[in-house]
Order: structure tokens, then sequence, then C-alpha cells
């Protein structure tokens, strides 16, 4: 089994910052590319960030030079720093993973998910 869990959701203004962070667990033999995605109410999910085993990028326009997606691959974590968060990024964030376990079989699993509110 492996298990995706999210964590430092919240609220914040304006204008303000947060740090998501995901971390993988389980039976892992690789973790290939691993993102951030969000969903809000009456929205489709949508890609957020996303990188890749070997560090490449890759960023929504909307959050070109606010977001910086980064990962430890031994720590098996990936972060999602958020700076001059909008009210329209209001939304639960996701994150995903492309996963080999350790049977060889490749996989992509979802964290259940943490609440960003921009409010003020």
């Amino acid at each position: 089994q492996v298990q995706l869990v999210e964590s430092g959701g919240g609220l914040v203004q304006p204008g303000g910052s947060l740090r998501l962070s995901c971390s993988a667990s389980g039976s892992i033999f690789r973790i290939n590319a691993m993102g951030w995605y969000r969903q809000a109410p009456g929205n489709q999910r949508e890609l957020v960030a996303a990188i890749a085993n070997g560090g490449i990028t890759n960023y929504a326009d909307s959050v070109k030079g606010r977001f910086t997606i980064s990962r430890d691959n031994a720590k098996n974590t990936v972060y999602l720093q958020m700076n001059s968060l909008k009210f329209e990024e209001t939304a639960v964030y996701y994150c995903n993973a492309d996963i080999r376990n350790s049977w060889g079989r490749d996989g992509d699993y979802w964290g259940q998910g943490t609440q960003v509110t921009v409010s003020s």
C-alpha cells in the first residue's frame, strides 16, 4: 500500500503565504513525478505545479513567479511554497504522485486534500 499525506493548509489573508507538504509512505520502489492540483467549488481539478524525479518543474501560468514546488527525495516529500495568495486561489489542494511500488507496478496516487482559504 502507498499513502500520500498532506499538511500545511489553512486560512491566510490575500497577499500572504502558505507552505504545503506531502509525504509518501508505504511499499515504494521509486517516486517519479509529484505534483499539486487544486479544486475550487464548482470547478474542475487543475494542475498547479509538478516536479519530475530529476527536478524539472512545470507550473500553471497563473502561479508562475509566486509558487515554488520542490521535493526531498530522501524523505519522499514534495512541497509547495505559495506566496502572494489571491482570493480566487481558495480551494482544496491535492497532492499527486506517480509511484512504482515494491512489486514493480506503477500507480497514480492522490492525497486526501488540504483546504486553503484566502480571505480577509
